[in-house]
């Protein structure tokens, strides 16, 4: 009896200490937790990966690794999960852990054999290739890798892991991933449990296969080149809650006419930029559970298709970029919408349904622009308090902006630009104002001091309209603003002297207001200007050598004010500045430069009082004219930053005509020096600025001959000499330059023979009036022998006593092409005794990662 008491008593004490230890956490293995630490050294943390990380998703980065240590058991490290029976790590989740490196195939990661989730999306692993390795992770379910800079081909071996239900391997560099056609098809037909399967933006670059995972929820494809039919059977996947196939334009989808397997399921809907064909069919209206749908971009048009209307549960509607037409009253039977975005197409109407909708308490964004809405917007709205966003821009609106949209106190985003608005701009409730653009209106009146003290503004466009005052010293507590365009208005008083301190703008545009006084901010070394444009002022004094503090300046247009200043030479430090304009201010003296400007693409010095020689070693270091971009593919703009909002104009005179450019492409390389005081020859140098679309050299005192260098300015299209004293002859070789539209050699002393072929068959006698001693005019006429006697070009508009002088005709004015309006014999030649034609050639007279948070929320699809 006492033995089986013992037995019992031995049976009991072992049964307990099993569950005791069973309810105790088992350690981590010591070779995973080496393995872990070996992974943690790998991979140093990147200092700014929280901006990284929040710019795609809202989130902070947090460097998880950081917390790893070898006294502490593994299972405890943030981001490792461990089995409760065995310690194996099962779970690795380091998404946004600002992780920076290159991820070789011995990393100690693949030691974690039992792995069941693998989280590394939203570091930075460098353009690293995804291993083959990742395929023998047999029991993962769970793998993500999306936005970590992983590059090159998604490798077969992925699809070895037939357990997956997760798979996200996406990216944000079109170019960065591929997948191709074998691996593509291995992919779904391998994966049979796949429930979520995302590859944006890894270029797939073939049609969708048949055979794929019936299990799936979320189907996600965009910007992946995919191209052929969209298999109906997508459609029909019965548990299918998320179809994401949008930017895929060589993607032909039709709908089912018949009832969807997926419509009870099917939530979001996006198909932004497919070849979508046929119009929307009664099956539509069954998708009774859809809260979300983008159907911009796909050729809609007309009225909005009928079945649309029974999706009564619909959150978010895209149909933005199409062809429908009619009123927008009907879209108040979406009591649940928190943003509708109809912007781009041409409906027609006035917005007065908003002044009874009660139904939008929900609404968030409303885009309304670039349609054909007319009319005041209504004053009396109270049903749109949630508003975040609206957007209006690009309609026929008139009237006040109503104190409504001013008392919104959630509203981020306002842009109410190009309509006819007038009166006041009123004070701000908002305290959260991230954009405000009002530009191209006609709104006068001071800014609001609320505008000038919002924490979080980033963008203020307020240009093209009648805004007057002082520019407060208060527009400096804008302490995020990362562009600020306040351009042709009627604004007063000096330049603000903090605006240099700012750290965060890029873009500054004060031009074409009544701005006076010196150029006085002292910009600090911290600044982030890339343009800058203060032209078109009363500006004096001197340029501030402080620039030289703007390393990242591109775009820099200081023209038409009242500045007296030797040529600010060291401008050409800055190591990216593209486009220099000082026209029609008071520079004077001699261009001597260093080695420098070497990015320079335009440049235009002209109408000012620079003399001398021209700079030779000023176009010897012009190195991006020296290249000729002309094929190079997708077309680049100079300064091109925010340009959905801001449009980087640049007004150049080309072509013997004043032209403005709305952006600038890099391949638009213009030299104009017109209108100063330059004399000696045209150096050779030029005729290796093979990227020259425009020389300007007119109405200087230049002297020699035109150098035959200049035939190989093979893209050159406008060549202006007029109004030197060059002399020589027209090199027969210059018929070589065919892309040449327009060319003014008058009022020199050229001689001989004008050349014959190409281009210059179709220049008028204009292209050569004022040189005596040419012949062959008009250009069709046979020169005939070289000793013939010259004849003097005689213009059909004069009279006999004018046919005897040789001013300026009044056809050359009338073309563009003469030197300008001729007053006498007298005045011409007390301009050329001065040597100073200046006066009358001056006739030549248009976040950073909130900003990408706030233009994805706005803008991006989802």
């Amino acid at each position: 009896m006492d033995c089986v008491k013992l037995v019992f008593f031995m049976l009991y004490t072992f049964l307990g200490q099993l569950v005791f230890s069973l309810s105790l956490p088992h350690l981590c293995p010591e070779d995973q937790a080496l393995a872990l630490l070996q992974f943690k050294n790998m991979f140093p943390i990147n200092p700014n990966a929280s901006d990284y990380c929040f710019e795609f998703t809202e989130f902070h980065s947090y460097p998880k690794t950081l917390t790893w240590n070898r006294s502490t058991d593994c299972c405890s490290w943030d981001g490792v999960h461990c089995d409760k029976m065995t310690g194996q790590v099962i779970e690795l989740n380091l998404t946004c852990s600002g992780l920076q490196g290159k991820f070789h195939s011995n990393c100690s990661l693949f030691q974690l054999s039992n792995l069941k989730s693998l989280d590394l999306s939203y570091n930075n692993f460098s353009g690293s290739l995804i291993s083959s390795k990742f395929g023998e992770f047999s029991s993962l379910t769970h793998l993500d890798l999306s936005v970590s800079s992983f590059s090159g081909q998604i490798p077969s071996e992925i699809s070895y892991l037939t357990n997956l239900n997760v798979l996200r391997i996406t990216t944000v560099d079109p170019y960065g991933l591929r997948a191709g056609l074998h691996n593509f098809e291995l992919l779904l037909k391998n994966l049979t449990q796949l429930r979520e399967r995302k590859l944006d933006s890894v270029n797939i670059s073939s049609t969708i296969p048949l055979n794929f995972s019936s299990c799936l929820t979320v189907l996600s494809l965009p910007y992946t080149q995919l191209r052929g039919v969209l298999p109906e059977r997508v459609f029909h996947l019965s548990n299918l809650e998320f179809l994401h196939l949008s930017s895929n334009p060589q993607l032909t989808v039709r709908f089912p006419t018949t009832t969807w397997k997926s419509s009870a399921s099917l939530m979001k809907l996006y198909l932004y930029d497919v070849n979508f064909t046929g119009r929307i069919p009664e099956s539509f209206s069954h998708l009774t559970s859809l809260h979300e749908l983008d159907m911009g971009y796909t050729n809609l048009s007309g009225p909005i298709p009928k079945p649309l209307w029974n999706l009564t549960h619909i959150e978010i509607l895209y149909l933005d970029t199409n062809h429908l037409e009619g009123t927008i009253s009907q879209f108040s039977i979406f009591e649940k919408l928190k943003t509708l975005s109809l912007g781009n197409n041409n409906f027609d109407g006035r917005l007065e349904f908003i002044s009874f909708n009660r139904s939008w308490m929900q609404l968030e964004l409303l885009e309304l622009s670039s349609n054909s809405l007319t009319g005041p917007i209504p004053s009396n709205v109270s049903g749109l308090r949630n508003l975040q966003s609206l957007y209006l821009s690009s309609n026929y609106l008139n009237g006040t902006i109503p104190s409504w949209i001013f008392s919104l106190p959630s509203l981020e985003a306002l842009d109410l630009s190009n309509n006819t608005f007038s009166g006041k701009i009123q004070e701000f409730k908002s305290k959260t104002l991230y954009i405000v653009t009002l530009k191209e209106n006609k709104l006068e009146g001071p800014i609001p001091k609320s505008l000038l003290n919002q924490q979080f503004l980033l963008l203020l466009l307020l240009s093209h309209n009648n805004i007057s005052g002082d520019i407060s010293s208060a527009i400096c507590n804008l302490k995020t603003l990362l562009l600020l365009d306040l351009k042709s208005n009627n604004l007063e008083g000096t330049i603000p002297q903090c605006l240099g301190e700012m750290s965060t703008v890029q873009i500054l545009d004060l031009s074409n207001n009544g701005l006076s006084g010196t150029i006085n901010p002292t910009f600090t070394i911290e600044n982030q200007f890339n343009i800058i444009k203060l032209n078109d002022n009363k500006l004096q004094g001197k340029v501030p050598s402080s620039l030289i503090n703007c390393e990242k300046l591109e775009f820099l247009d200081l023209s038409n004010n009242e500045l007296n200043d030797t040529f600010p030479k060291w401008l050409g430090e800055l190591p990216h500045l593209q486009i220099l304009k000082l026209r029609s201010n008071k520079f004077y003296g001699p261009i001597r430069t260093d080695n420098l400007f070497a990015q320079i693409r335009v440049i235009d010095l002209s109408s000012n009082g620079f003399s001398g020689d021209l700079p030779v070693n000023l176009f010897q270091n012009f190195q991006a004219m020296k290249k000729n971009g002309e094929n190079s593919g997708t077309p680049k703009y100079v300064a091109d930053i925010y340009s959905y909002y801001y449009e980087n104009s640049l007004i150049v005179t080309t072509k013997g005509l004043d032209h403005e450019l709305p952006r600038v492409l890099t391949t638009q390389i213009i030299i104009n020096l017109s209108g100063n005081r330059f004399e000696g020859c045209i150096p050779n140098i030029i005729g290796d600025l093979v990227g020259l679309r425009t020389l300007n050299l007119s109405h200087n005192v230049l002297e020699g001959h035109i150098p035959e260098s200049l035939q190989h300015l093979s893209v050159l299209e406008s060549l202006d000499l007029s109004c030197n004293k060059i002399g020589g002859e027209i090199s027969q070789q210059f018929v070589s330059l065919t892309s040449l539209e327009v060319l003014n050699l008058s009022h020199n002393q050229l001689v001989g023979c004008i050349p014959k072929g190409n281009q210059f068959n179709t220049f008028e006698n204009n292209s050569y009036q004022g040189n005596d001693g040419l012949r062959g005019l008009p250009p069709s006429r046979d020169c005939g022998r070289d000793d013939r006697v010259p004849q003097k070009t005689i213009p059909v508009e004069l009279d006999q006593e004018e046919e005897d002088s040789p001013m300026i005709s009044w056809q050359a004015v009338l073309m563009g092409y003469g030197c300008g309006l001729v007053i006498g014999l007298s005045v011409i030649y007390i301009m050329w005794s001065t040597q100073y034609p200046t006066w009358f050639s001056r006739m030549d007279l248009k976040l950073e990662h909130k900003i990408s948070t706030i233009m994805k929320r706005h803008k991006k699809r989802y």
